[in-house]
Order: C-alpha cells, then structure tokens, then sequence
C-alpha cells in the first residue's frame, strides 16, 4: 500500500523582485510562529546559503532549497511531504521576482499548491500598491495566491493606505516597518553569515513583533502533499571516514549534500582550516564555498594546517574543494582591497576579487564520476593554466560554463555541487 498524502498549513514567500524583503518576511513570520510553540520548516526556492542560515536562526530547524531544476521535482516532493509530516506550519522563501527565471518560485508554487505570500515594498507607495498586488496576483491563471504583506512601511497610517488599495477579496498579512532593527546586513555575495550577527536573535524578534502588531497572524490554509516514491540510497560509503571544513571562511554548504554522505554511509568530520593545526583522521576532504577572501592571514599563517592538506593530496586522497574551497588551493589569492596571500599551491592558479559579480548561474557538468547539477556565484576570476576535464552548462542558455579542475584525486571547480543530483557520482567524488 502506498503511502498517503500529508497535509500542512503552507506560504510561499514572493516578491515582485530581489531586494524587496523575503528573507526578512520569511525569518518574521518563522520566528513568530516558533515562539507560538509551533514547529516551523523553512525552505529556500533556488540554490543559496547565506538565507537558509538566517531562516534555520529563525525557525529553530535545518532549511534545505527546493528547485524544480537543480533539486529536482521528486526531491521538492519527497521534502516538502517528510516536513508536513512534522510541522504545523511551512514556509517557502521564493527567488528573484515572483515569475523570474525558469523555472521560477511561481512555477514552485503552482506545481505543488502552495499559495504565495506576496511582499512589496511600500516605501514611497500608496494606492499603486493595490495595483501591483492585483498584478501578481492575476497575471498567471492559475497561481494560488494568498495575499500580500507591505515591507518598509513609514507608519502605521500609511500601512493602512497600503492595506485599504487592496482588492477586497485580497488577504492583508500586514506589513513590516521601515527601521535598522529588522533589517538584515549584506556584503558581497549576500546577507551577512547569521553566525557573524551578534544582534541576530534582537532583529529577528522585533521583525516578529512588528508582524504580529499590524494584522491578524492566523495560520494559511492546509495544503495537501502528495507522497514521495520511497528512496533508499545505497551504502556507498560504508565505512570513508570525510573531513569537511567549516568555520567563518567556508560555510556554505547545502545540508542535504551532508545528509546524502551520512544516508551512503560515511561519518563526517568538521575542522576549521582557521583554527585546527591538524586534520582529523579522514579518509577524504571536502573543501567547501564560504569567504576565504575576509581571513586571507589566517588562512595563510596556518601552516600547520596547510601541509597536513598537501600531505593528504601527496597520498593520493580524494579531495572535493568547491567555489571558496578551490581558492584556498590556490597559489595566491587577493582581496578586493588588492591585499593577497600565498594559499596552499595544490591547484596552480591566482584569483582575484572583483567589485563586481564575476558569475551566477545553475550549472550541470559531466563529470567521470557521473552527471552533478548545482550552481555558480562568485566575485572573483581565476588564471590557471591546467586543461579542464570539463565544463558546466547552464540550462537558460547563459554563456556561463565554469571549468572543473583535476590533479590526482583533487577535484576542484567554481562550481557549488548539488550532490543529492547524482548520489553515485558523489560517492565516486569521494570514495578512496
């Protein structure tokens, strides 16, 4: 007998374009609803990380990405129905504007039912905000729409303005003031990591109070999610033993790549190349994105580290470095402040940060290990002289193709690997 479906009060969080205020809006209505005692899940439309570890503060659980591309629409259903199996209450962060990209958050939206939560930016705004909404709302037949929520808003009368252009048979879920103290911080490649905010907790609990002051905060509706087909990875990892740095200069990583590595078996070992002088005992590393840019010193004067990674390449041991990790295998890498450091010298090359983005796109690449799916975000350019084994494509036609870089068992790339895209291939990545 099959399994059956799961229903779950659901939202998905949009916006008519970037810079609008989801993760704000999301982050609010998670914590408000964790502080009701309820059990919140938060997703993220799109490959990101610096979001979901603002959304995983605010919630008090793991966030995983949902896209029909990368992640798949078999994963997102298999997500999306093990968490309605556990929350009261789910919500979406979308990507972009509402119907950019493709696929976009509202063909996230519309292929699963669930309704979306319009935010606009009500600064210097009135009655054209009701028009927008309506926009949104109507402009694809079709699209569950539960309302909208004004961000940055001047006052409480001009929040009601905002509220009164509405449609009558438009949802108000309120509105979020125009102030420092819920505001999110940014840098180069986005917000600000949540472990570097000491005042995270204070900015996410005003945005809440904010919430909850300015309109009703009564649950969506149920939506109903069908079951996955059952999945059961094999243990192709049994027994491989992966180190994986974490610390304030490599951070992003997609918890369902973690996942995947423990359901084939292997046990992960964290290490920080910023603070230990040695590796633990692994039989594989695998470097991943982050900042390596913001603690290029530290990075450099850890020698003790650093020649414990060369000895692990010198032995002929796997090692997977993405986007920030392949930079700290570099000769040589420079800040946007023309400061630089000599790095580990695995992979010869130099890269320098730009001022302005270099590269974003969803990436598939064919690999000898198989077929992987992921993304590219990065400020920096890279000269190196090695032949790449091989090029990203990238699924909208953009020029985008990042080059995947190898030296004996050290695979290296721009390139932020979707492993849970092709479980073999992530374990041949990393299997002795």
């Amino acid at each position: 007998m099959g399994r059956a479906p799961r229903q779950c009060p659901a939202l998905l969080v949009a916006a008519p374009a970037s810079g609008q205020g989801k993760t704000t809006v999301t982050a609010a209505l998670a914590r408000l609803h964790a502080r009701q005692g309820r059990r919140v899940r938060v997703f993220k439309c799109g490959p990101d990380f610096l979001d979901p570890m603002v959304l995983a503060r605010a919630s008090g659980q793991p966030v995983y990405q949902l896209d029909l591309w990368m992640v798949g629409e078999a994963a997102c259903r298999r997500l999306l129905w093990e968490a309605a199996g556990e929350a009261e209450l789910i919500v979406i962060e979308g990507v972009m504007g509402l119907f950019d990209g493709s696929p976009s958050a509202a063909d996230l939206a519309q292929r699963f039912g669930v309704p979306v939560l319009g935010v606009i930016d009500g600064s210097g705004m009135a009655q054209t905000f009701g028009a927008m909404a309506h926009g949104l709302a109507s402009y694809r037949a079709g699209l569950p729409f539960a309302g909208v929520l004004g961000n940055k808003v001047g006052s409480v009368r001009h929040g009601e303005i905002l509220s009164d252009s509405l449609p009558a048979s438009m949802r108000w879920f309120g509105a979020l003031p125009r102030s420092v103290s819920v505001e999110l911080p940014s840098r180069h490649l986005g917000l600000v990591q949540a472990g570097e905010l000491a005042d995270l907790d204070a900015r996410l609990d005003a945005a809440a109070d904010a919430l909850a002051a300015s309109a009703d905060t009564a649950l969506p509706a149920p939506v109903a999610f069908a079951a996955p087909e059952e999945d059961r990875p094999e243990s192709l990892l049994a027994g491989v033993r992966i180190g994986v740095a974490r610390d304030a200069a490599f951070a992003f990583l997609y918890q369902a790549n973690l996942d995947l590595l423990r359901a084939l078996g292997a046990e992960l070992a964290f290490f920080s190349p910023l603070a230990d002088e040695r590796l633990p005992e692994v039989d594989s590393l695998y470097l991943p994105g982050g900042y390596p840019e913001l603690h290029l010193q530290r990075l450099a004067g850890n020698h003790a580290l650093g020649e414990a990674i060369r000895a692990h390449h010198a032995a002929g041991k796997p090692i997977l470095a993405e986007c920030g990790g392949m930079l700290y295998l570099l000769e040589r890498l420079t800040d946007k402040d023309g400061q630089g450091a000599d790095l580990l010298g695995l992979l010869p090359g130099r890269a320098t940060l730009q001022p302005r983005l270099a590269a974003l796109a969803l990436q598939a690449v064919e690999l000898p290990e198989g077929r992987l799916r992921g993304h590219t975000y990065h400020h920096s350019t890279l000269d190196c002289a090695l032949e790449p084994i091989a090029r990203g494509e990238c699924p909208n036609y953009r020029r985008t193709a990042e080059a995947v870089y190898r030296v004996g068992r050290l695979t290296a790339s721009y390139i932020h690997f979707y492993l849970p895209s092709n479980p073999e291939a992530a374990a041949r990545l990393l299997r002795p």
